[in-house]
């Protein structure tokens, strides 16, 4: 008899060089995302740290660091700090739109953007137009590119500002990548928003989580992920809830 779904062949990358912590080293392991049942490998994936880039998923699997944790929050229970409800209030004026996964060029140049002032030098800096293309439109998963716009008197598109990949999966939303206009002086704070709308719409849909990718302790250009609570990490017994706040005090 032929088994109903195949199980997927791992493969691990050679190390390399760390992009968060200076000295160490990483190493991935993954597979490729294809055939009739790939919604439910990539979900069942998801729920064990993996993360989708295009038809592949992924996982760290370094040799002496433990330092990336998966983390996802808790949408139905996320409940928004004085600071957050500001930040939700300074842009609830934007227009937000769950768009077909289709790259356009105000959304790759907007990326471009981001990534000069955020991460000049980083490994996606030197990505092209078909880079960025094949990285939306390369899902074989439910898949959206949020965007982010801001009003006009007319109802015609405003000026895009923030645009999320997002991915639908069976028990929530993982934010794949997301990016905005971190030079814009009346919209401080543009990706805690997306982070927030996209908890926002997890909850209206009836999703639990929201999956942030990797939680890398020691990284400052990380401890973002880790604002929203209650929040769940992934550990050698599963997902459970802790306190990032009493975490780092005792470093």
């Amino acid at each position: 008899m032929t088994a109903p779904v195949r199980f997927p062949r791992f493969f691990v990358t050679n190390p390399s060089p760390c992009p968060y912590l200076p000295g160490k080293s990483e190493r991935k392991v993954f597979t490729e995302l294809n055939g009739p049942h790939t919604e439910e490998l990539n979900d069942a994936l998801g729920r064990i740290g993996f993360r989708r880039s295009q038809n592949v998923a992924y996982r760290p699997s370094c040799l002496d660091c433990k330092a990336c944790v998966s983390v996802r929050v808790l949408a139905d229970e996320f409940r928004p700090s004085s600071t957050q409800r500001k930040l939700i209030r300074r842009n609830q004026d934007l227009v937000v739109e769950a768009c077909e996964p289709w790259a356009t060029d105000e959304q790759y140049q907007l990326l471009q953007k981001y990534l000069a002032k955020r991460h000049p030098g980083g490994g996606m800096a030197e990505m092209d137009e078909m880079d960025y293309s094949d990285m939306v439109e390369q899902s074989p998963v439910k898949s959206f590119v949020i965007e982010y716009r801001e009003p006009t008197q007319d109802g015609s598109k405003g000026r895009l500002v923030g645009a999320c990949l997002t991915d639908q999966q069976g028990d929530g939303l993982s934010m794949i990548y997301s990016f905005f206009d971190a030079e814009h002086g009346e919209r401080a704070g543009l990706g805690n928003y997306i982070i927030m709308d996209h908890i926002m719409r997890a909850r209206k849909a009836g999703l639990p989580y929201v999956y942030l990718g990797y939680w890398v302790d020691g990284s400052p250009q990380m401890e973002y992920k880790v604002r929203y609570r209650p929040i769940e990490r992934l550990g050698p017994d599963g997902w459970s809830r802790f306190d990032p706040t009493a975490l780092l005090k005792l470093q």
